[in-house]
């Protein structure tokens, strides 16, 4: 039903800042939260940031400050805009849609952050 679609990932210094853009097509009106998840080599997948339908947001503390989850709903897009990057913050950047109790449940392909000097 939903395809999703991630873009701006790329090779950034320390302390430089990307904006990820997360496209929804299909369908969405049973998503309840989207967010972005990441996942680095050796490394179990973890929350970066959620916005649900209502304009929550939740970040996990290592991200917390210095990322921003927002949403365009009229574009059926979600963004990340990700400030004063880390070397540990390199990774797969994947895009996440899904319903209150977890389905449906929806991922994109995943977009690469690498920070690097």
């Amino acid at each position: 039903q939903v395809k999703l679609v991630e873009s701006g990932g790329g090779l950034v210094q320390p302390g430089g800042s990307l904006r990820l853009s997360c496209a929804a097509a299909g369908t969405i009106f049973s998503i309840y939260a989207m967010g972005w998840y990441r996942q680095a080599p050796g490394k179990q997948r973890e929350l970066v940031a959620t916005i649900t339908s209502g304009g929550s947001t939740n970040y996990p503390d290592s991200v917390k400050g210095r990322f921003t989850i927002s949403r365009d709903n009229a574009k059926n897009t979600v963004y990340l805009q990700m400030n004063s990057l880390k070397p540990e913050d390199t990774a797969v950047y994947l895009c996440n849609a899904r319903g209150r109790f977890g389905d449906p449940n929806y991922w994109g392909p995943g977009t690469q952050v690498t920070v690097s000097s």
